[in-house]
């Protein structure tokens, strides 16, 4: 799941989400294409760990490959971030919020990695994708970040495009829907700690205390559903964490060459991976309501990300007007 991005930004958002412009962004020229490649390479990257993890799920329980995607993932980042920051790398100003923070997002992957062994890894993406649409409707409560009348009324039509992805009747509802719906919400939370957190440490810092919290969590549980991995395995085991590591790492990089506003819409590239994998890999295939749907609430993301960055651009205009 590409969506736990640790890029932060310096006005108090993940920028991946939220659409705040990176420290030392910039929207012309080649960092622009730049950055745009980084970003569509990594949603590449991140479903292939998806379809990975739906693969594996017929040998492993979820949780096994929730400490796989974590494990190494941290084995593969934390030399990165010595070399960069050295013992600073393992300090920050903030850990209880770091160890919430971490917890939400090992939770919401362990949820999201439960819905795709049961559900197609379109329907379960297009389905977690609500998140922008809780953490918008949560903000003024937690954050105590005004939503407008415009807002709102997206917030209501990307929550309706969900529902056409889920298509709740009188019968019982898809296991696997609600697991992925649940992974949303965890992943809302998550989000709105790293709002809490940004520009307090270092985005590869974060990263890497996201990583060991997710190996340690795991670990603490894998005794109860360890699997012994067959020689074949342990690669594709491998696999998961070097694509969380990379694909996280070139969101991080794309963030710090291009404007999140700019980059916002490529995010959604997911889906369309994730699509192509599950019918190649799976045979599995949307059908028209799910397309319709899941266009919903790209369309809906796009434009709550649209309004945020002109709601930020308005307030930062207006800062130097009221000091004259």
């Amino acid at each position: 799941m590409a969506l736990d991005s640790d890029r932060q930004s310096d006005s108090g958002e993940p920028a991946a989400t939220f659409g705040a412009p990176a420290a030392g962004a910039d929207d012309t020229g080649r960092q622009v294409l730049i950055g745009i490649g980084m970003m569509l390479v990594a949603m590449v990257i991140v479903p292939v760990m998806d379809a990975t993890a739906k693969y594996l799920s017929s040998d492993f329980g979820t949780l096994q490959l929730v400490w796989a995607r974590y494990f190494f993932h941290a084995l593969f980042l934390l030399p990165i971030v010595a070399w960069r920051y050295g013992r600073r790398a393992l300090y920050s100003h903030r850990p209880f919020m770091q160890l919430v923070r971490g917890t939400l997002l090992a939770v919401s992957t362990w949820l999201f990695f439960a819905a795709i062994a049961r559900i197609p890894l379109a329907d379960a993406i297009a389905t977690v994708f609500v998140y922008p649409f809780i953490v918008t409707a949560l903000s003024p409560v937690i954050l105590g970040e005004p939503v407008g009348i415009r807002r709102w009324l997206a917030v209501l039509v990307g929550f309706s495009g969900a529902l056409i992805v889920i298509r709740p009747t009188g019968e019982v509802v898809n296991e696997g829907i609600l697991l992925a719906l649940a992974a949303g919400t965890s992943f809302s939370f998550y989000a709105l700690f790293t709002r809490k957190l940004a520009g307090i440490d270092p985005p590869l810092v974060t990263l890497t205390f996201t990583g060991i919290i997710g190996a340690v969590g795991a670990s603490l549980f894998l005794p109860l559903t360890w699997v012994t991995p067959e020689i074949q395995h342990w690669p594709l085991l491998v696999f998961l964490g070097l694509c969380a590591a990379s694909g996280h790492f070139l969101v991080i990089l794309a963030y710090e060459r291009v404007r999140a506003a700019t980059l916002a819409p490529f995010g959604y590239f997911e889906i369309v991976t994730a699509t192509l994998l599950g019918f190649f890999i799976f045979g599995d295939f949307p059908d028209r309501f799910t397309w319709l749907g899941i266009a919903i609430i790209i369309a809906s993301g796009i434009y709550i990300s649209n309004r945020e960055r002109t709601r930020r651009v308005a307030s930062a205009e207006a800062v130097p007007k009221q000091q004259l």
